[in-house]
């Protein structure tokens, strides 16, 4: 039965981070997105943005996103009926790049879907798991200071721990971590900070039993990471080149990759992301989904994902107290043991805290106005 999306309602959330995080292209002190809820059919449906105030991460902003969002995608859908998540994607399919924006209304639409039927988002989307594996991403800080966090979170119990590196603060590191952790699961990000001028420096990290290392090349050049993978024995994983099951379809058969990291709001949503999933698991490639500092909405669609069977190395869906004295979220996300539960009922399985939702909004906006 067609679901009618009757209104929506598109706010700015400012979030300040406990402690500031710093990769390669710079420091985060705050999470600054968009929050959409979707209303249909007596339900709401909840989608968060990932996409950064400026294109540091990939090509698209915040108030571009903003801007398409409120001309033009939200009025192409409001007042409209679709048949299932499919129909709405291809409702959006016309628009080039931008896979952000259009994933934060189809995110949206899955929950407000899922929740008209009454099933848990990881029942529609295919996945059957309860619980899912999770890791720890660690930001560039001092070595005592990565010593000290990563001693911290293995304690923890996490099942992978991820350090951000950049040139200057790379194969030291990781030398001093492998050799107090001997037995972790280590990975390194690099977030497009080398070129292959710096094939050396991969070659070091090639001899620390990495599980992969993740996008160390440009984040738009595929070739350049198959052209590093045949030197190396170490797996190289892709991010920020991977927008699309095209994308991921030539990067498996060029040999840029031999693992790839699933983000549903960069590829525009759980439709594109399932694509990627089962385009790997045809390869033989395992995936894993990342995190992009998301709040609980994002958090809980990105887990829910997670429950899908090729989903076979733990994610960066740690717990959200991690980054935010509060959530939005009346429910806790939190990880035990490296375990994250899956959230249980209909939809995403969390509920929007609103009376502090709306302390930390800077702007709301509703349509039709």
């Amino acid at each position: 039965m067609p679901l009618k999306i009757d209104s929506a309602e598109l706010r700015v959330v400012r979030l300040p981070l406990l402690t500031p995080f710093t990769i390669a292209t710079g420091t985060m002190h705050e999470k600054l997105f968009p929050l959409l809820v979707l209303k249909g059919n007596g339900v709401e449906g909840y989608g968060e943005g990932v996409m950064d105030p400026y294109p540091d991460y990939l090509d698209e902003s915040l108030a571009g996103a903003m801007d398409l969002l409120r001309a033009v995608l939200l009025p192409q859908v409001i007042g409209k009926s679709f048949d299932n998540p499919e129909a709405l994607a291809q409702h959006l399919s016309p628009w080039r790049g931008f896979t952000m924006a259009r994933a934060c209304i189809e995110m949206a639409f899955w929950d407000l879907w899922a929740k008209s039927l009454d099933l848990p988002l990881k029942t529609v989307l295919g996945g059957s798991k309860s619980e899912i594996e999770v890791g720890v991403s660690l930001g560039i800080a001092p070595l005592d200071v990565v010593m000290e966090r990563v001693a911290q979170h293995v304690a923890l119990g996490y099942r992978r721990i991820k350090l951000k590196i950049m040139p200057g603060h790379d194969v030291a590191i990781v030398a001093a971590v492998r050799k107090a952790f001997p037995d972790i699961h280590l990975t390194v990000d690099a977030n497009s900070a080398y070129t292959l001028a710096d094939a050396d420096v991969m070659m070091a990290l090639d001899d620390f039993a990495l599980d992969y290392i993740e996008q160390p090349l440009a984040w738009d050049d595929i070739h350049d990471h198959a052209e590093l993978q045949k030197r190396m024995k170490t797996a190289i994983c892709l991010d920020e080149c991977i927008r699309s099951v095209a994308d991921a379809r030539k990067a498996l058969a060029s040999g840029a990759a031999r693992v790839i990291n699933i983000k549903a709001g960069r590829v525009g949503g759980h439709l594109e992301s399932r694509r990627v999933h089962d385009l790997c698991a045809a390869w033989s490639v395992p995936v894993w989904c990342g995190g992009m500092l998301e709040a609980g909405i994002g958090r809980a669609h990105n887990i829910h994902l997670s429950a899908l069977a090729n989903f076979r190395k733990p994610g960066d869906t740690s717990s959200a107290s991690r980054y935010f004295a509060r959530d939005i979220t009346n429910e806790k996300l939190e990880t035990k043991d490296g375990l994250m539960p899956v959230p249980a009922g209909a939809g995403i399985g969390v509920t929007l805290d609103w009376a502090y939702l709306d302390r930390v909004t800077e702007s709301r906006e509703r349509f039709p106005a």
